[in-house]
């Protein structure tokens, strides 16, 4: 069954997918505090868009071009 999502969030699947990353690596972006959950459930997670896009131009920001 597929859960509504308000507008302006993402599931953690889309975070990921979003960050090019594991789930185990978005556990510990949240664990330390870098990404914050701004909804949904314990075990379904919702991320806000514009954290998430915060921290992608973060990360590429940091990239030597």
């Amino acid at each position: 069954m597929d859960r509504p999502l308000r507008p302006g969030h993402l599931t953690a699947e889309q975070t990921r997918q979003a960050l090019g990353i594991s789930a185990g690596a978005l556990r510990n972006l949240v664990y330390r505090g870098r990404l914050t959950r701004s909804g949904g459930t314990e075990r379904y997670p919702e991320y806000a868009v514009a954290d998430v896009t915060a921290l992608i131009l973060k990360r590429h920001a940091r990239v030597p071009a």
